[in-house]
């Protein structure tokens, strides 16, 4: 019967994960890429000295492509931001998207040579009449110049369509399937290369101009809006990605933000993954997440700060855990049996107390994997009981509420008798990414459970537990405290350490 049960749990999860990495329906953006903040640079003329406003001198651009490198951005090719937009998939931590319209000269003089000095890939956006000499007035690549710059794979060329119209939004839908096709076609022939991505003239476009680019089989579009930087992740759509006018490249460098530095889905358990700090709003909610290493709980001997907590025992990262009596200051008594592997003693609730927590999370521990499970007074209430549920458990205690359970988040009806379970509090929690690696947090906003338990779901949370919450909130991480108050001193702390180097994971699936 169990292996029927867990056959049925890992055909179930398999299923959550083949649904949850299937890219969203083209051309909308994955709820998970809007965690990111992926600016996409907007640049035209690059010359010796300015003629418009919008130019860019020779000098401004390589300060402008150093204050990228010394600042730890790395420069991403257009092909691995739409994957990011259409997955989710994470991006290096801090990516930028070089782009530059309108074929200038100073594209292939000077631009060109300084990709390939510093290898960042960049994105051109070529109006064919221009190139061939139909349109005159500023400097213009030659075709001879763009084949060469098209054979490196630093280079991406995307069409800005036959005579770069002032508002793709005025013309007809011959006039459109002239601008949007035929630019299209020229690319291709001239260049011997597939045209994926098309950038509207002056941004401008509406249902009817993007109707046309996904008709003309483009799979992307940039546009852009005037006095106005908008990161990719909050475009409308792939058929108009948000771009930054140059000279926002400074709040460009300072936002830029690549989505959780998480892994993608995995069955079972990680506990091997390097600690990481992500700091993410959702919803004007900012959330402070920690995730990788091994999870264990302490408890204490009498009542600490957590970031004391956590460093006398040496661990990268902590959070509050377990609820406990406010009957005397320096008690480390708490509510509910705990078994913590620091102790290594069992010590059992009082019934009274017990009784309260039925059905609330038992969360237990162990080497290599984590379940959680309704707690029932008659059956986990003694080392033997906790046992019976998992062998070879090294720490257990039971949380205030299921956040998020197998990838939902809870209703209001399951919080049971919490008392002001959806009342706005600073919240702690900790639970297992999609990733199979554990993840602890706060909330630095007061939050309701039950739309703390929809972010954390949107996250990518498997399974979220809240800990004692309200004034008790705390969260350390490398020896210093991330709360921006002095909350009480507590027993308990579910922590993260360090993953031993030579320890490999088995994955286990639990059954919820």
């Amino acid at each position: 019967e169990m292996g029927l049960a867990n056959l049925i749990t890992t055909l179930g999860e398999q299923t959550i994960v083949a649904a949850n990495t299937i890219p969203n329906p083209w051309p909308t953006i994955h709820e998970r890429a809007r965690l990111g903040k992926v600016p996409v640079m907007m640049y035209h003329d690059i010359l010796p000295k300015k003629k418009v406003s919008f130019d860019v001198t020779v000098k401004q651009f390589e300060k402008h492509l150093e204050l990228i490198q010394e600042s730890g951005v790395t420069p991403i090719s257009l092909d691995q931001l739409i994957q990011h937009l259409r997955t989710g998939e994470a991006l290096p931590e801090k990516p930028i998207v070089l782009t530059f319209d309108d074929g200038y000269i100073g594209h292939y003089e000077i631009v060109y040579p300084l990709l390939k000095k510093y290898n960042y890939p960049a994105v051109f956006s070529v109006y064919t009449d221009k190139v061939e000499g139909k349109i005159v007035g500023r400097s213009t690549l030659s075709w001879s110049q763009l084949q060469e710059m098209a054979k490196n794979p630093l280079v991406t060329i995307a069409s800005h369509s036959v005579t770069h119209p002032k508002d793709l939004t005025k013309l007809s839908d011959r006039e459109l399937q002239a601008e949007i096709f035929k630019s299209k076609q020229i690319l291709e022939k001239k260049l011997g290369i597939k045209i994926n991505y098309f950038t509207y003239p002056e941004g401008k476009y509406d249902e009817r101009v993007s109707a046309w680019v996904k008709v003309g089989g483009y799979e992307a579009a940039l546009t852009m809006e005037n006095n106005r930087n908008i990161f990719s992740n909050k475009s409308k759509s792939l058929l108009a990605i948000d771009r930054f006018g140059q000279s926002g490249l400074k709040k460009a460098i300072a936002k830029t933000f690549g989505g959780l530095q998480l892994p993608p889905w995995k069955f079972g358990f990680d506990f091997t993954g390097q600690i990481i700090k992500n700091e993410i709003t959702l919803q004007g909610i900012p959330l402070i997440l920690i995730s990788g290493g091994k999870p264990i709980t302490i408890h204490a001997d009498s009542r600490y700060q957590v970031k004391d907590i956590v460093a006398k025992h040496q661990a990268i990262a902590g959070v509050d855990g377990v609820f406990f009596s406010l009957e005397k200051l320096d008690s480390n008594e708490v509510i509910g049996p705990i078994f913590s592997q620091n102790t290594k003693k069992f010590v059992p609730g009082d019934s009274y107390d017990n009784n309260k927590l039925k059905n609330r999370p038992l969360v237990l521990i162990s080497e290599d994997k984590v379940d959680f499970i309704p707690f029932h007074p008659e059956n986990h209430n003694t080392i033997k009981g906790i046992k019976a549920e998992m062998p070879n458990v090294t720490d257990a205690f039971v949380g205030a509420a299921f956040l998020v359970r197998n990838y939902q988040p809870q209703p209001p009806e399951s919080f049971g008798k919490l008392f002001k379970f959806n009342e706005p509090r600073h919240r702690a929690f900790w639970g297992i990414h999609r990733s199979g690696q554990p993840i602890i947090g706060v909330s630095y906003k007061r939050v309701g459970s039950v739309k703390l338990g929809q972010l954390l779901a949107q996250v990518g949370f498997r399974d979220a537990v809240m800990l004692d919450s309200g004034a008790s909130t705390s969260l350390a991480y490398q020896g210093k405290s991330l709360v921006r108050y002095t909350p009480p001193p507590v027993p308990h702390v579910v922590a993260l350490v360090a993953p031993k180097l030579a320890l490999k994971s088995t994955c286990f699936v639990t059954q919820h």
